[in-house]
């Protein structure tokens, strides 16, 4: 007989990066939290190292960064970062194997891309990323309770219920961060579409009697590709999807595979470690149903091919996080929830999209060859370079805003101000309040704002460079909704407010 029901106004499923992120975001606006997990213990062997090294761009930098955690998971917020050009090559990115020079971007084509501590992608684990935010869902009041497995959910319509070993877990709402095999997408019966692979993808902790044959770094051959990422850790893509992954991968399989690839001699003498992946690419046709929604791999598959899922994973929590919370405190405009689904499944998309062609480029036919070096001569360009970095880096990543207004900034991550003290506008915003930037001083807009607080900060600052503007309107994550080049009129202001939040009196 199971015990008596844990409530909490949200469940949040899966405590990896995604399902953490969403719950520090929840339990800072003060909405009570519970995370099931099924893993027992969070140390792990893949999440550690290289194999659990993780690229994280510009959209999920920002995240950490505006809410405090990028001094504890990578550097000092106060660090200013920005690309010093050279003569020589400096890695930005791959697309298929293919290495992109970051001297040759033209940086001068993103207006809105400043130096400050989110310019250049960065490096760190989910090992690091995890520790990072359960001390921070700790600190707020997250309760994680790891070890369970869950059996069986139901959306009842007002509430959710989940059930878990010997125990039932009853929210308002419930958010599945459970992975690509997600349960709960399963038990809600989400739809799950896509293309299947066409790859099988094995990375492996091994010993080569000669890895001089290998050479380091991504080597894309005539029969797919591989990666020698470190000392012993070797990556393999092979276009031979007949091996059954649900059986155990042996040396002298995996030396098959690494000789065909490669096209070398080389042999395995010790296999440490083996694991596989393949390349395909599915999303769910609805982030939310009823009162379950999904965020990260849940919601998508790919190839980590290309870097773009913990950056995707982690954008989709930053966006669904203050939409969930400020409808769960009942201040959220009428079709507030429904922007997650608007905004980020045409991410989703051009992520998969992103991986797909990528393994267009690496096939062996004389289509694929044909592709690759029509891809690999634009990459060389400058324009082409800038374009692919551009793509990667997440640089210039807009949301389509319903209703806003028609400027180029709007739906746009804010730029990150430099004040005339040296800070940044990205520290200012770790209490994750809409936030009214206002250039101009205004008496008006100021006197606005206290009319909508707590909801709405305030800041008043004289920035180095102001791009033009006069005030801008953030939403908790960073966005812009709304931007006054010239005069600030408040009817404009609270027009744009009034679509994300119930405004007093408007109830």
């Amino acid at each position: 007989m199971a015990n008596s029901s844990v409530y909490a106004d949200v469940i949040v499923v899966g405590a990896g990066p995604v399902g953490l992120f969403v719950a520090c975001e929840l339990a800072l606006h003060d909405v009570s939290v519970i995370v099931l997990e099924r893993d027992a213990d969070s140390d792990n062997v893949w999440k550690k190292g290289l194999l659990g090294g993780r690229g994280m761009y510009k959209p999920a930098l920002e995240a950490f960064y505006r809410r405090g955690l990028l001094a504890d998971l990578l550097y000092d917020e106060k660090r200013v970062t920005y690309l010093e050009k050279t003569s020589g090559f400096q890695y930005a990115g791959h697309f298929g194997g293919r290495l992109l020079n970051a001297n040759a971007v033209d940086f001068s084509r993103f207006k809105y891309h400043l130096p400050g501590p989110t310019f250049l992608p960065a490096k760190t684990t989910i090992a690091d990323i995890e520790c990072e935010l359960s001390k921070r869902a700790t600190e707020c009041g997250v309760r994680i309770v790891r070890g369970v497995e869950i059996s069986r959910v139901e959306d009842e319509g007002d509430e959710v219920t989940v059930w878990a070993d010997n125990q039932s877990f009853k929210s308002n709402w419930l958010v599945a961060c459970d992975g690509g095999k997600s349960t709960i997408r399963k038990a809600a019966g989400f739809q799950f579409t896509g293309t299947d692979s066409e790859l099988t993808c094995y990375i492996a902790v091994c010993d080569v009697d000669k890895p001089e044959l290998l050479g380091k770094g991504m080597k894309p051959t005539d029969a797919g590709m591989y990666i020698v990422s470190g000392p012993r850790h070797l990556y393999v893509m092979d276009f031979d999807t007949t091996f059954d992954r649900s059986q155990t991968v042996t040396k002298e399989h995996l030396e098959r595979v690494l000789q065909r690839v490669s096209g070398t001699s080389v042999k395995i003498e010790a296999l440490e470690l083996v694991s596989t992946f393949t390349d395909r690419c599915k999303q769910t046709t609805q982030y939310r149903k009823g009162r379950i929604l999904l965020a990260g791999d849940s919601a998508h598959i790919h190839s980590p091919l290309g870097a773009q899922g913990l950056t995707t994973g982690i954008a989709d929590a930053f966006n669904l996080g203050w939409k969930l919370a400020s409808t769960v405190k009942g201040y959220a405009s009428a079709d507030l929830l429904d922007t997650y689904q608007r905004e980020r499944q045409p991410e989703g998309a051009w992520t998969l999209d992103w991986s797909r062609s990528q393994v267009v480029i690496m096939r062996p036919d004389p289509a694929g060859k044909a592709i690759s070096r029509l891809v690999t001569e634009y990459m060389a360009t400058d324009d082409g370079t800038t374009f692919f970095v551009n793509k990667i880096w997440g640089i210039s990543r807009r949301y389509d805003l319903v209703g806003a207004q028609a400027h180029p900034l709007v739906g746009c991550s804010v730029p990150d101000f430099q004040f005339e003290d040296g800070s940044y506008l990205g520290s200012k915003l770790h209490e994750g309040k809409f936030m009214t930037v206002d250039f101009s001083g205004s008496k008006l807009l100021e006197e606005a704002t206290d009319l909508v607080q707590p909801w709405v900060g305030y800041l008043s600052c004289s920035v180095k460079d102001r791009l033009g503007m006069n005030a801008l309107l953030l939403r908790p994550d960073g966005v812009v909704a709304w931007v006054a080049e010239d005069e600030v009129k408040v009817d404009s202001w609270k027009a744009a407010l009034s679509q994300w939040i119930v405004l007093p009196g408007e109830a």
